[in-house]
């Protein structure tokens, strides 16, 4: 199983790290050399940076591509920079890496990549701005898209947003976020890998959990909508008959066509741990970058 984590978590985990073990600045390089090795580079890759921590990581996988001699250039949406991503700003600058404000005229046509480092995990509300323009160019444009933690305008525990951007690979750092499993979030990712960094967890909030993992006699299960339901009586039912919980959640997925949402020994009603299965195979792969 992998752990799914909330924003909350994921903010207070980060903290906790940085103040007990491992330097912020490591942790963004980490970051960034988790999600070079998550996909297969080809250049020109465009980086399309927001102004806080997400940004840092785009600014840090600049200089590892320019290591690599894959070509890259840097777009900035906003100006303001964390202090971690200024530095590596500046050295994927020193490194060559071309280095631009995002105007509405910005062209990324050329680009074969694009990389999505605009909103991070505490993005809430409606995208706005230059913000909303970027997210539209890279969901029209024909290049591989790759986003760095969440998809930018997605809100990290719920999976909403009003303008998403559509990755094919998103690359989170850590731990799972709760709102990359929920509702129609899952249809804004084509992949899903994670990035282990070091983040030391101070608690657990979900689990990932493969089918066959799944363990929950006497309780329910769902899929996105409230339509589709079982009892914990039915669920007994069905596993007399010779299917177990599982294989009969999985057909409901693929006959729906969506994530399974499945409740396990402590309900989310109880302020307890809630298991989460994919379909069709589509579990996330594990990267470790704690040598990068």
């Amino acid at each position: 199983m992998q752990e799914v984590i909330t924003v909350a978590t994921m903010r207070e985990s980060d903290a906790h790290t940085i103040a007990e073990y491992v330097p912020s600045r490591t942790l963004m390089r980490r970051a960034a050399m988790g999600v070079f090795q998550a996909a297969r580079w080809e250049g020109p890759v465009g980086i399309l940076t927001g102004g806080g921590n997400n940004g840092g990581d785009g600014y840090a996988l600049a200089g590892i591509l320019a290591d690599h001699g894959i070509p890259c250039a840097i777009y900035r949406v906003s100006e303001t920079f964390s202090q971690d991503g200024q530095f590596y700003h500046d050295q994927a600058v020193e490194k060559g890496v071309p280095s631009h404000p995002y105007t509405p005229e910005t062209d990324l046509s050329g680009c074969k990549m694009l990389v999505d480092c605009l909103l991070g995990t505490g993005f809430s509300g409606s995208v706005r701005g230059l913000y909303r323009q970027a997210i539209q160019a890279m969901n029209q444009s024909k290049a591989y898209v790759v986003s760095v933690d969440i998809n930018s305008g997605m809100n990290g525990d719920t999976g909403r947003g009003n303008l998403v951007v559509q990755s094919d690979l998103t690359v989170t750092i850590g731990y799972l976020k709760a709102g990359l499993l929920l509702g129609s979030a899952v249809w804004q990712w084509k992949q899903l890998a994670v990035a282990d960094i070091g983040i030391r967890l101070i608690r657990e909030d979900y689990h990932l959990a493969a089918p066959e993992e799944v363990v929950f006699p006497n309780t329910d299960f769902s899929l996105t909508g409230p339509q589709e339901s079982m009892t914990p009586k039915e669920a007994a039912a069905l596993a007399g008959s010779g299917r177990t919980v599982p294989e009969a959640a999985r057909e409901r997925a693929l006959e729906a066509g969506k994530l399974v949402r499945v409740l396990g020994k402590y309900p989310l009603l109880t302020d307890g741990h809630r298991t989460y299965f994919l379909a069709e195979g589509a579990f996330p792969r594990e990267i470790s970058s704690l040598d990068g």
